[in-house]
């Protein structure tokens, strides 16, 4: 099954400028061994089977026809290749000389491409020997030579592999760095791959740029972008070249190349992550028909090519030219890792900070267990606060003790109140849930969801009613990955007046408090935010067994590393179970680790690889978010307000918008069939 990925390479090859059958030769071993290792589509530079630098010898007869000669026999020697292969020559076509790509595939030339946009500026002076595509009169097409008698000639081609939801576009070099490049139209005529045989020469900061301008334009057009560039074995007469290869996608630099390596890179490009983000994107369908409207009436419309190519099975590949986030909320990268920490608390600060100043409000009410996410809050709260230049001890922070706390979250919400200098209240559940359970009738030794459940709603009774009396709102503290599997109680820790962690997932939590904890001015406010990272994730509504949690949520309801990777896939994208299930086993293919620990200091998130699942895990725990996704919406579907603060969001006003009553058969009978 190929789960909608197609694998690409981008090749740069040793090359003798002007020497077209020495680097025929090395344009064809390094597709067979591109296609031989799964690439569907190889793309070579710009003029790369006579060099780049030729200069006025472009114009010499010899070279040309060598150039025609050489580039059929690499078609010729690749027709068994089950690829797509892509090569730069110079063709002459009615007067005129084009510098085109050439578009090979089972022994022919399918299609020629000439560049569109020639620099004439700098150290580049093509308008010397090139024309430009304009000159071209509309679906042209070329007599090569008696097996390739009418090839179509021109920028409006999309070659399409059959079944695989490919279409291919191409463009040549300077096209990218156009303001209005070619691949835009040609995007917006369903391209969701760009091919550019490039020759771009190497200067100080030039890469960087290139980086930029590549994962730009694949962001900009929701697709993926592939840069084959020259190698260093153009002639150094008056520029240097490097070969910097890459291979981009929605922004994100898939593959890259070292600078004068001579390689050839490859990617699993996502075209359903791709159609998923045009979909969900709706401008670009805006744009879609706008440039149908401007086309209306002209021969503007695209030529599509279709080919067979053998299906790849991604589930027997040696290889997956592509990395899965295990944990897609959290940049792997720890530099990055901290500044996307201080922006996420920064944003849910501000948004809070916000409502505090339209409402004129000077007191916060927010339940503190000792736990992540009253933790969380309870930092977010004090940030905001000071951003609105209000004394702290407005803030009051509630513990609440009741059936299944233990002294561990008891005096760990008492530091850390202390600590933050907040107000604090102790409040003791305990009596008012018996005299609860009385009234409604409720066996006490009848540990079940009535038991539970009474817990969460007197506390949140008290919150509200404290908020209250001190004019003040509630902060909600609850997270997005137990809204996504409503691991809480309606109507009760569900709710409040603003809920500070609705769009933080459970993984980003724990490194949001770890972030905050490397930074705390206090030794004795580190030791706490560290002693509750290393606290079991519980609600802790179950009498505790011999003081300690007895009530540990991963284990009923699974484990959140796994929750919140299906959580961004089945959100981000709308991807099916099946790849879901692919995508985790290649994710969380890595050691067993234990969290939150590291040699030396047991006490500190790390930089770690994911933990080891077994299919059956994954598929159970697959089975069980479904499960609890569906069935749980009613309660988001009355979500109190709360901050967006990253791309996934369960809000009802926002990102969100699912019936309640949505069956969620299709899905698991797809988990069945795993």
């Amino acid at each position: 099954m190929n789960y909608g990925y197609f694998r690409a390479a981008a090749a740069s090859v040793q090359l003798k400028v002007a020497d077209t059958e020495f680097n025929s030769k090395k344009i064809i071993e390094a597709a067979k061994a591109a296609a031989a290792n799964g690439a569907r589509l190889v793309v070579f530079p710009e003029l790369c089977v006579t060099g780049y630098t030729c200069g006025d010898l472009f114009l010499q007869e010899s070279l040309l026809k060598s150039a025609a000669r050489e580039c059929e026999k690499i078609a010729e020697a690749l027709a068994k290749c089950e690829a797509i292969v892509a090569v730069g020559l110079p063709v002459r076509h009615k007067g005129a000389l084009y510098n085109a790509a050439a578009i090979l595939f089972k022994g022919k030339i399918l299609a020629l491409v000439p560049k569109t946009f020639i620099p004439n500026y700098s150290e580049f002076y093509e308008r010397r020997h090139f024309a430009g595509a304009e000159t071209i009169e509309k679906k042209a097409s070329i007599c090569f030579s008696k097996k390739n008698s009418a090839v179509p000639f021109g920028t409006n081609i999309l070659i399409c592999p059959e079944g695989s939801g490919a279409k291919i576009a191409f463009e040549i070099c300077e096209d990218l760095w156009a303001p209005n490049p070619p691949s835009t139209r040609l995007a917006l005529a369903g391209a969701n791959i760009v091919a550019n045989l490039s020759a771009s020469n190497e200067i100080i900061g030039k890469a960087e740029y290139r980086r930029l301008l590549c994962a730009a334009a694949s962001a900009r057009l929701f697709c993926a972008y592939i840069y084959a560039d020259a190698s260093q074995d153009e002639s150094s007469q008056d520029m240097v070249f490097a070969g910097h290869n890459l291979i981009c996608e929605n922004g994100k630099i898939l593959a890259q190349s070292e600078l004068f390596q001579t390689q050839t890179v490859f990617a699993d490009i996502d075209l359903g992550l791709l159609e998923a983000e045009r979909a969900r994107t709706t401008t670009f369908g805006q744009c879609q028909t706008s440039e149908k409207r401007r086309d209306a009436g002209e021969e503007n419309s695209c030529l599509e090519i279709s080919v067979q190519l053998k299906e790849a099975d991604y589930d027997k590949a040696r290889n997956f030219y592509r990395s899965v986030n295990a944990r897609p909320f959290v940049p792997s990268d720890s530099k990055a890792r901290g500044q996307r920490c201080q922006e996420v608390i920064n944003l849910q600060a501000q948004g809070l900070a916000k409502r505090l100043r339209h409402i004129n409000c000077k007191s916060a009410v927010l339940g503190l267990s000792g736990g992540l996410d009253s933790t969380l809050a309870l930092l977010v709260t004090c940030r905001a606060f000071d951003l609105c230049k209000l004394d702290r001890k407005g803030i009051l922070a509630v513990t609440m003790p009741g059936f299944g706390t233990t002294d561990r979250t008891y005096q760990n919400a008492l530091s850390l109140a202390k600590e933050a200098g907040v107000s604090l209240k102790e409040v003791s559940i305990a009596a008012a849930v018996r005299q609860h359970f009385s009234d409604i009738g409720q066996d006490e030794k009848d540990r079940d969801v009535t038991y539970e459940n009474s817990q969460a709603r007197e506390r949140t009774q008290i919150l509200m009613d404290l908020a209250n009396k001190s004019g003040g709102i509630v902060i909600g503290t609850g997270d997005l990955s137990e809204l996504a599997l409503g691991w809480c109680t309606y109507n009760g820790d569900h709710m409040s007046m603003y809920g500070v962690n609705a769009s933080i997932p459970k993984t980003l939590v724990r490194h949001l408090v770890q972030w905050e904890a490397d930074s705390a001015q206090s030794e004795k406010f580190t030791e706490a935010l560290l002693d509750v990272l290393n606290t079991p994730v519980s609600p802790e509504l179950l009498p505790p067994t011999n003081g300690n949690i007895s009530q540990k949520t991963e284990e009923l309801v699974g484990p959140y590393e796994l929750h919140d990777f299906f959580l961004y896939n089945i959100v981000r994208y709308g991807f099916a179970p099946a790849k879901i299930f692919f995508l985790a086993k290649k994710a969380f293919a890595g050691e067993k680790s234990s969290q939150g620990q590291k040699a030396g200091d047991e006490n500190r998130v790390q930089d770690q690889k994911a933990p080891r699942f077994t299919n059956a895990e994954i598929k159970k725990w697959l089975k069980t978010f479904y499960r609890r996704f569906f069935s749980q919406q009613f309660k988001r579907s009355c979500l109190p307000d709360g901050a967006k603060v990253g791309t996934v969001s369960l809000s009802p006003r926002g990102d969100w918008r699912m019936p309640s009553d949505a069956s969620a058969a299709l899905w698991l009978n797809e988990v069945e069939a795993l």
